[in-house]
């Protein structure tokens, strides 16, 4: 056992459901306060945030991650309980193995190394760890970069140990996010019995070239870095039930996952624009989850690719594919943010797992990569 594995599973034992830290933060803190790092906790609503910085000077390069983890679902569905880290085949299972307990156990023990073998490196060291970033995410990692634009606080580099891996441990690196814009759309029709068409208004007729439409509008055509914008119903609700009666309105969710070509509020008014073209009669309440953000291949990504090619021989692709994450907050502080993790297939699935060999190989990662921009 390694101390980076000893850590990853004091860190799953620890059953840290959205948005309950359960005293994650608290082992993390323990390790690093004696390195000489100043802890902050930075606590909003109920939820546990800590931001932690070692030196004073730049450049500053931040390891980012959260402690909270998805629930389990039926545990009687798990190959070992989820909360009891177990080890088989040359696998850590655990709900948080993957997503992202060995990361931040990875960046711990990375950091202790190489303060312990570079005491004179240049810049600093910073963690920003939240336990709100499975939910909602309104009082995690968006809140404390909040208090480090207030106070000038500016990050130079910053790495999110999401999950990134695909195929191979190692394979891809994640530069940036698409952003996400979700709506609820209420078409109103007119109700009534079905065999009186001269004295109803069907909704879901009336809507239906409009969702025709929106399916073959090209939004933008991406860029180097990202693909095209895409426009996604998740969901459709109409009708009473019963099989002779057209329904009064029809409500429609649906998503854009949108590049840097684009932006949220072209896209509201694209939507409105063809609403209005149709003459519907209609509601629409907008969520805007997330701006998309971007780091240019650079020095970060430089680094970091190199630290993942010495440690695993392998040339990482460079991506912008998947959901959100607190990158998107990190980016409005930090103009060099990437992602990169462990083997993303089993994460928010039943019986989780990393490949444990894999563990110790991200904190060798981690840690060249402190020795890349620290120690140049």
């Amino acid at each position: 056992m390694t101390k980076t594995l000893d850590l990853a599973k004091a860190l799953i034992k620890k059953a840290s459901i959205t948005p309950n830290d359960m005293g994650c933060q608290e082992l993390m803190i323990g390790c690093i306060k004696p390195l000489g790092f100043n802890v902050e906790l930075m606590n909003y609503g109920n939820v546990q945030n800590f931001y932690a910085r070692k030196g004073n000077t730049a450049p500053l390069i931040v390891f980012a991650g959260h402690t909270d983890v998805v629930p389990p679902g039926p545990i009687d569905q798990w190959k070992f309980d989820p909360f009891s880290p177990s080890e088989e085949e040359g696998l850590l299972y655990g709900r948080g193995s993957a997503d992202m307990k060995s990361s931040l156990a990875a960046f711990i023990v990375a950091i202790q190394e190489f303060t312990n073998e570079y005491p004179n490196h240049n810049g600093s060291i910073g963690l920003l760890i939240t336990a709100d970033e499975e939910g909602i995410a309104t009082d995690g990692t968006v809140k404390v970069v909040e208090a480090l634009k207030a106070r000038n606080e500016k990050i130079d580099y910053c790495v999110v140990g999401e999950p990134t891996s695909s195929m191979r441990f190692g394979d891809t690196v994640k530069n940036g996010r698409r952003g996400s814009l979700s709506a609820k759309l209420i078409v109103k029709g007119i109700q009534g019995h079905i065999a009186y068409p001269e004295l109803i208004r069907n909704p879901i007729h009336e809507v239906a070239p409009v969702i025709d439409a929106l399916v073959n509008t090209v939004w933008d055509e991406g860029n180097e870095y990202f693909p095209k914008t895409s426009w996604q119903i998740s969901n459709i609700n109409g009708g009473t039930g019963a099989t002779n009666v057209v329904p009064g309105e029809v409500e429609i969710l649906f998503n854009f996952r949108y590049s840097t070509s684009n932006t949220a509020d072209t896209l509201k008014k694209r939507v409105e624009s063809i609403l209005e073209k149709h003459s519907l009669d209609y509601e629409i309440s907008w969520n805007h989850s997330g701006n998309p953000y971007l780091t240019e291949k650079g020095m970060l990504v430089d680094k970091i690719s190199d630290a993942i090619e010495s440690v695993v021989s392998i040339k990482p692709s460079i991506s912008t594919t998947g959901g959100t994450s607190d990158g998107r907050f990190i980016s409005t502080v930090c103009d060099q943010v990437v992602e990169f993790g462990p083997i993303n297939a089993s994460i928010h699935k039943i019986n989780e797992h990393v490949n444990i060999g894999d563990i110790e190989l991200l904190k060798d990662i981690y840690k060249k990569t402190l020795k890349n921009i620290l120690c140049p």
